[in-house]
């Protein structure tokens, strides 16, 4: 019980695995959250905390269970890592679709916040780090709902941010490019299930650029950077004297961001055109 406790949301697999394994390895006392119990299993040095972050019960167990733990020990880090990716056109999403990508990625996350922030109070201080892409900079077409909800969650940090440093909470995001992770197989897998269910005028529109979609999709799950670069930045964040409030991380995140800064909106329309083309 002796080094700094952490919360991180979203544990199960991907990123959220691999900065709980991360962590705990270097000695914090991490409470990984999983939504089942059997994920619990794959996370080594961790103590399981079963979370939804969509459930306002579940996320108010949760606080109170790691608030029994610390006794009057203060929580040192929450990692909001929990999400989802919805893809799909936006003219063809459902709405519910695209309510449960923010409930997850935004919505859940502020919740979690609120529940975790007298913890982290306690001590005087604390970091918290908010897993948020790229898509948070750049939207990309047919990735709206989830850049959507990435945007938002920047907001939310940048406000957070500067309402906190008063008491000494610090707050950055970290923005991953392309990582291998499950997540993108998941967005795949839900991708082709949510174009099945539109109707057919749907698939004449933007069928081939949707292929496209999902090629690259699976590019990605396979050149993409590894989860444990994004640990990195997250320990980083949790223990540098003056941590960052953005921490891009992988080759095509700082190139993109850097052409998002140069370039004006019509010209990454039209680098994005040729990626996508009808």
């Amino acid at each position: 019980m002796a080094g700094p406790f952490v919360v991180v949301t979203g544990a199960s697999t991907g990123i959220g695995r691999a900065t709980a394994v991360h962590l705990a390895a270097r000695g914090f006392r991490v409470f990984a959250s999983v939504r089942k119990s059997k994920d619990a299993e794959e996370l080594p040095g961790a103590t399981p905390l079963t979370l939804d972050v969509t459930d306002a019960d579940s996320v108010r167990d949760a606080s109170e269970t790691v608030s029994r733990a610390l006794g009057d020990a203060a929580l040192a880090g929450l990692v909001n890592n929990a999400g989802i990716a919805v893809s799909g056109p936006l003219e063809f999403v459902e709405i519910s679709d695209i309510r449960r990508q923010f409930e997850v990625n935004l919505f859940g996350q502020i919740a979690v916040t609120q529940a975790f922030l007298p913890l982290l109070r306690r001590g005087g201080g604390g970091r918290i780090v908010n897993m948020s892409s790229i898509s948070g900079r750049i939207a990309a077409p047919f990735l709206g709902p989830y850049s959507m909800s990435k945007f938002g969650l920047e907001a939310f940090s940048d406000a957070l941010r500067r309402e906190l440093e008063p008491f000494g909470i610090q707050v950055s995001v970290v923005e991953p490019g392309a990582i291998r992770t499950p997540i993108w197989e998941k967005g795949v897998d839900s991708s082709r299930e949510r174009i099945a269910r539109m109707p057919e005028r749907a698939r004449e529109l933007y069928g081939r650029r949707l292929e496209q979609l999902t090629n690259l999709a699976q590019e990605m799950a396979e050149s993409g950077a590894a989860a444990e670069e994004v640990a990195n930045a997250v320990h980083h964040a949790l223990v540098a004297r003056r941590p960052k409030t953005r921490y891009l991380v992988g080759a095509d995140a700082k190139l993109t961001a850097k052409l998002a800064w140069l370039l004006p909106d019509r010209a990454l329309d039209r680098l994005t055109r040729r990626r996508f083309r009808p």
